[in-house]
């Protein structure tokens, strides 16, 4: 869901000149900026390495709920495919920044009881000593899809057919807490150009970072 909403931002946005989206299946989306390359094993890179240079940007939305996996899936799928990706493409592009999807609630201390966000917060603190040009770290709350953009996790979208149109009070109420799929890859891209002066942007940041000027 919300790299389908960073994509389709990344696709309207004139600051962006092309994208390269890397995916197990297609997305089924055609632009003229867009190019997609289909690797169902995100672990072993070599056969594309020569495909991901010349960039500036990543953004890494790739994620999994941690409901019904034990910690040693969950380490799997969120810190060592992460950091397996991260390390890759830091070494084919000097300048990039990365930008990370995590969640509020990741747990920087990595000490803490709950696994999904000692495990987030984990792989948070790797990238970070990464060489790369910039990296921000994204702590969206509540992320309302927008235009038309679906959540593959059944449980999710669930809430989001059943409490969506509640998003307009939502916001007015909890501000600090709510986001959407277009001002998160807003953020995302204005990250790139801007810089802000903080790694870690909760909701309220990444907000404020999707209308700088506002």
């Amino acid at each position: 869901m919300v790299g389908k909403g960073v994509l389709l931002e990344c696709l309207e946005s004139p600051l962006v000149e092309s994208v390269l989206i890397i995916n197990r299946k297609s997305i089924d989306v055609k632009h003229e900026k867009l190019r997609e390359i289909i690797q169902s094993d995100f672990f072993d890179l070599t056969a594309i390495e020569t495909e991901l240079t010349g960039y500036n940007a990543c953004f890494f939305c790739l994620g999994v709920p941690s409901a019904g996996l034990s910690e040693q899936d969950y380490h799997r799928l969120t810190y060592d495919l992460t950091l397996n990706f991260a390390k890759t493409v830091s070494t084919l592009n000097e300048n990039m920044t990365f930008c990370y999807v995590s969640g509020v609630g990741a747990d920087s201390s990595e000490k803490g009881r709950v696994m999904w966000a000692r495990v987030r917060g984990k792989t948070e603190n790797a990238l970070m000593q990464l060489p790369f040009k910039a990296i921000f770290v994204f702590r969206p709350a509540y992320i309302q899809p927008m235009k038309g953009v679906k959540s593959k996790t059944w449980s999710y979208q669930i809430i989001y057919d059943i409490f969506g149109f509640l998003y307009p009070m939502w916001k007015l109420l909890f501000p600090k807490h709510v986001t959407t799929t277009e001002l998160l890859g807003r953020a995302m891209i204005n990250s790139v150009r801007e810089a802000p002066d903080t790694q870690i942007l909760e909701t309220t940041h990444i907000n404020q970072l999707a209308s700088p000027d506002s």
